[in-house]
């Protein structure tokens, strides 16, 4: 190992090696830190939707806000590897998540059901689009493992928006 190596690699002990160029892993590590700092945010505003339901379809809704948090937090881990893979460095707190999320937090003290349906439905709507552009980022740097992963959480993304708007429908 030469010196200049050594010296990078005291310098910035997290740096992963990759074959993307500095600018990609800069470009990709930021969109995926505030994809990250998202679905953080949506999954907490699930939770929070979940602990504090009430009402006539309580156990449905309770449940399907359980499992799509659980969908949610399943993604967090493999971004932020996905982030180091890449050459980049990821979250390191809550207080980043919050400097990045551009998901809004809901504070109320009670949110109807259909408000909580309706919020989270437009949430994750928000996120898919975001995927959409990341995915074309990925296109542009031409990371196909990053542009797969995002595949399939858009198709994720997809299924939760569908069944929020199923389960807020009005009897037809």
């Amino acid at each position: 190992m030469d010196r200049l190596d050594l010296e990078s690699r005291r310098s910035s002990p997290l740096r992963t090696p990759t074959h993307l160029l500095s600018n990609a892993t800069v470009d990709l590590s930021a969109a995926l830190n505030a994809l990250l700092a998202d679905v953080f945010a949506i999954y907490l505003k699930t939770k929070n939707f979940h602990w504090h339901l009430s009402g006539p379809n309580f156990r449905d809704l309770h449940l399907m806000f359980d499992d799509q948090a659980a969908q949610l937090l399943g993604m967090t881990d493999v971004i932020a590897e996905r982030v180091r893979k890449l050459g980049g460095i990821t979250l390191h707190s809550v207080g980043e998540i919050s400097r990045l999320q551009r998901v809004s937090d809901n504070d109320a003290q009670f949110v109807t059901p259909e408000d909580m349906l309706a919020e989270l439905r437009e949430d994750n709507g928000e996120l898919a689009q975001r995927m959409k552009q990341l995915h074309a980022l990925c296109d542009e740097h031409s990371d196909l493992a990053t542009a797969s992963l995002l595949e399939n959480w858009l198709d994720e993304a997809e299924g939760r928006i569908w069944f929020l708007f199923e389960s807020g429908r009005r009897g037809v």
